[in-house]
C-alpha cells in the first residue's frame, strides 16, 4: 500500500474517532486537532491551531518552565500520561471532565518533535456520579430515617416510635393510607431490631386468593392440592429467626386468621395438607390501610387476633397532614427522577412548588414520587415547572403561595411558605400551623429561627 494512501487512511481514522485528539510541537503549540475535539470543546481548528495548549486551561497543565525552556509541562517530564482525570474549559466557559492519555512523538533518529494527546469526555459520567453522591447524602441526611424523609413533628414522632418499638419482640401493626410508606417503616423496624441478622420476609395478603395465600404463608406437602408436585416451605419457615411482614392484614380470610392466631399463640404452623406441627420463631409485623377496630365491630376481623397483633400500633400520617415535608420530599424525588432519566434537572420552579403545596395528595408520598417521574419525562430543561407536573396537580388551587424571588432551597422554602401562611392567617399562629400541617410550637420555632416579625 502506498505511503500516501496510508496517510489518507490514518487521517480518516483520526477524523472519525470519538475521542478528541490534539497534536502539539515541542513548545506546546497546537499543530492539529480532530473533529471530535471541535465538537467536544466548541473550538474550531482555526481557533486553536498555532496557539499554546495552555489556552485550553487544562487542570493537569502544571506548567514548570525551566530556565532552558525544556520539559515545559508534566508530559514532557514524564514521557507519557495514562488515564489522567482532568478538566478543560470549553469555548463557552463551561468545563469538560475528561480522561487524558498522551505520549511523546519522535522522528526516525529519535529527535523529539512533539506530543499527541487523546481526550475522552467523561462529563456525563462525572455528573451522574455527583447525582448518585447527592442521592446518598439525602439518604444519610438528618432529614431522613431509613429511607423515610421528613422533619415535621409528626414524622419525628414516628421515627422515635419506630426506633423504640424495634427493640421489642412483640407484634406490631403499622396503620396508614396507601402510599404513606408502611413497607419502609416495616423495613426500618427490622433493620433496627434484634432480629436484623435474620431474614426479612414480605407478603401482601390482599394479592393472593385464600388457598394460595395459605400455601405461601405455611407451605404445603406434595399432593396437598392439584399442582402440588413437591413439598414446599412457606414464608413463616423462610423467616425463621427474623421478621415477617404481612402487608394488608385486614384482608385476611376468617380461615387464615384462625391459623395466624395459632402461630401467635403457640409458635407453630402446619403445612397445607399436613398435620405435623413445625415450630417457628418469627416476629410478626403487620400493616393495613383499613380500620381494624371497625372490621372487628362488623365481625370481619377476629377480636382475639386484633388484640394479639395490635400490641404496638404505629400510625403513619398522610402527606396532607405534614405539608411542611413536601419541599424536602420534592427535592429528593427531583434528584431521583433526574438520576433515572439521565436529564440534568437541577431545580423546581416556585410556581411548581406552589402547586405541590396546594394539592391534597390523596395518594400520599407514592403519588408525589409518581408526579416527579411524570415531570422528568415532560421536562425538557433543567427546571421542573408547573406545566411539567401531572394536570390534576398543576391545576391545584393555590393555598400556599411562595414568592417568585424565594430561592428554592429547603430553608428558604420553609421561610417563604411560613411568611405566606402567616399573611393568610393574619398573624394567627394556630391557623398558620394548620395551613402548613405542623404544630403551633413548630411555627413559634420557625419564627425565631428565620427572624420573622409578626404583628
Amino acid at each position: 500500500m502506498h505511503t500516501d494512501h496510508i496517510g489518507t487512511y490514518w487521517k480518516a481514522v483520526v477524523e472519525n474517532i470519538h475521542d478528541g485528539i490534539i497534536i502539539v510541537d515541542v513548545n506546546g503549540r497546537i499543530l492539529s486537532v480532530n473533529r471530535a475535539f471541535e465538537q467536544m470543546s466548541g473550538y474550531r481548528r482555526q481557533d486553536v491551531v498555532g496557539k499554546p495548549c495552555t489556552a485550553l486551561n487544562c487542570s493537569l497543565c502544571a506548567i514548570a518552565l525551566e530556565k532552558n525552556r525544556e520539559h515545559w509541562c508534566m508530559l514532557f517530564r514524564l514521557g507519557k500520561l495514562q488515564n489522567q482525570h482532568c478538566t478543560l474549559v470549553r469555548k463557552d466557559g463551561t468545563r469538560i471532565h475528561s480522561l487524558k492519555n498522551a505520549t511523546l512523538l519522535r522522528n526516525d533518529d529519535g529527535t523529539l518533535v512533539g506530543a499527541v494527546e487523546t481526550i475522552t469526555d467523561i462529563t456525563a459520567l462525572i455528573e451522574k456520579d455527583n447525582q448518585i453522591a447527592a442521592f446518598r447524602r439525602d439518604l444519610r441526611s438528618e432529614d431522613s430515617f431509613y429511607g423515610m424523609i421528613g422533619t415535621s413533628p409528626a414524622m419525628r414522632h414516628i421515627f422515635d416510635l419506630i426506633a423504640n418499638a424495634a427493640q421489642s419482640d412483640a407484634p406490631l401493626v403499622i396503620y396508614g393510607q396507601s402510599g404513606t410508606g408502611k413497607e419502609l417503616a416495616a423495613q426500618a423496624l427490622h433493620d433496627l431490631g434484634p432480629r436484623r441478622q435474620g431474614p426479612f420476609v414480605k407478603i401482601n395478603c390482599a394479592a393472593l386468593s385464600e388457598s394460595l395465600l395459605e400455601s405461601e404463608l405455611f407451605g404445603h406437602v406434595k399432593g396437598a392440592f392439584t399442582g402440588a408436585y413437591r413439598h414446599r416451605r412457606g414464608r413463616f419457615e423462610a423467616a425463621q429467626g427474623g421478621d415477617i411482614f404481612l402487608d394488608e392484614i385486614g384482608d385476611l380470610s376468617p380461615s387464615t386468621q384462625v391459623k395466624l392466631l395459632r402461630v401467635l399463640e403457640e409458635k407453630v404452623i402446619e403445612r397445607v395438607g399436613d398435620n405435623q406441627p413445625i415450630s417457628v420463631d418469627v416476629r410478626i409485623i403487620s400493616a393495613t390501610n383499613r380500620d381494624l377496630k371497625k372490621l372487628v365491630a362488623k365481625g370481619a376481623f377476629r377480636e382475639d387476633l386484633y388484640f394479639r397483633i395490635n400490641v404496638i400500633p404505629i400510625e403513619l400520617p398522610p402527606l396532607n397532614q405534614r405539608k411542611s415535608d413536601i419541599p424536602l420530599l420534592a427535592q429528593f424525588f427531583m434528584r431521583r427522577a433526574s438520576l433515572k432519566s439521565g436529564k440534568p434537572i437541577r431545580k423546581i420552579s416556585n410556581r411548581a412548588m406552589e402547586a405541590l403545596m396546594s394539592y391534597p395528595w390523596p395518594g400520599n408520598v407514592r403519588e408525589l414520587k409518581s408526579a416527579f417521574e411524570y415531570a422528568s419525562v415532560s421536562c425538557g430543561g433543567s427546571e421542573i415547572r408547573r406545566k411539567h407536573l401531572p394536570p390534576n396537580i398543576a391545576q391545584a388551587k393555590a393555598t400556599h403561595i411562595i414568592s417568585d424571588s424565594a430561592p428554592l432551597k429547603h430553608d428558604s422554602l420553609k421561610r417563604a411558605g411560613l411568611v405566606r401562611a402567616l399573611q393568610q392567617a393574619r398573624g394567627n399562629r394556630t391557623e398558620a400551623a394548620r395551613l402548613l400541617g405542623v404544630s403551633r410550637v413548630t411555627i413559634w420555632n420557625w419564627i425565631k429561627r428565620y427572624g420573622i416579625k409578626t404583628p
